[in-house]
């Protein structure tokens, strides 16, 4: 155990990856313009449907949004998940634009990365959770020596329920079950869907 624990504390995420479409680069105060982020943040267009099931709420202040990267940066350093920004790539729609956000959070004693994404509505509809989904897989699986990745969405979700069913019968994975009560959003107690792939599965899919 000591050993896995002193490599998720050297271990170095990619500052940046490259799908066909996207590139995916580190969420840092080097790599994003605070002004147009907290912008993107609270008043992006139909923002409150974007974070509708989201973990928060639209920023209402700078300061929030600071606040946020800060704690994302200190995540990283520790080891204990890695944000990055999305951006699509030249001949996309929108090219060089934030289309929105993706992370990994690490249980590096259980060796499993739960994967999040957000994208503004402008980007709906493109098929960049898949590609995003299957970039942070290989790194999961050929980088990070992890065994399971797990996604997860809100009880009525129906967006992200079909893009995980999706990529995750992809890769050989599984729908877990239901955690009641999982997450309190604008006062209401919310239950949480988990699927999971396991190193096995992925290989197997991916042979």
């Amino acid at each position: 155990m000591g050993e896995l624990l002193e490599r998720r504390r050297n271990e170095s995420f990619p500052e940046t990856i490259e799908t066909d479409r996207l590139r995916i680069e580190r969420l840092s105060h080097e790599t994003v313009d605070l002004p147009e982020y907290y912008r993107i943040c609270s008043s992006d267009e139909a923002i409150d449907e974007v974070t509708e099931y989201l973990s928060w709420d639209p920023h209402e202040s700078i300061r929030e949004t600071r606040e946020y990267v800060d704690m994302v940066e200190r995540q990283w350093e520790r080891g204990d998940s890695a944000a990055y920004l999305l951006r699509p790539r030249e001949n996309e729609d929108g090219s060089g634009d934030i289309a929105g956000g993706a992370g990994m959070t690490f249980d590096w004693e259980q060796k499993t990365g739960t994967l999040g994404v957000w994208l503004r509505k402008r980007f709906w509809g493109r098929g960049y959770s898949g590609e995003r989904a299957a970039a942070f897989m290989r790194l999961a699986f050929d980088r990070l020596d992890l065994d399971v990745v797990a996604v997860e969405h809100q009880a009525g979700n129906e967006k992200s329920q079909r893009a995980i069913e999706k990529y995750a019968d992809r890769f050989g994975g599984s729908y877990d079950g239901t955690v009641r009560n999982w997450e309190v959003k604008s006062g209401e107690a919310r239950d949480q869907h988990r699927y999971t792939i396991r190193r096995e599965e992925y290989c197997e899919a991916t042979a």
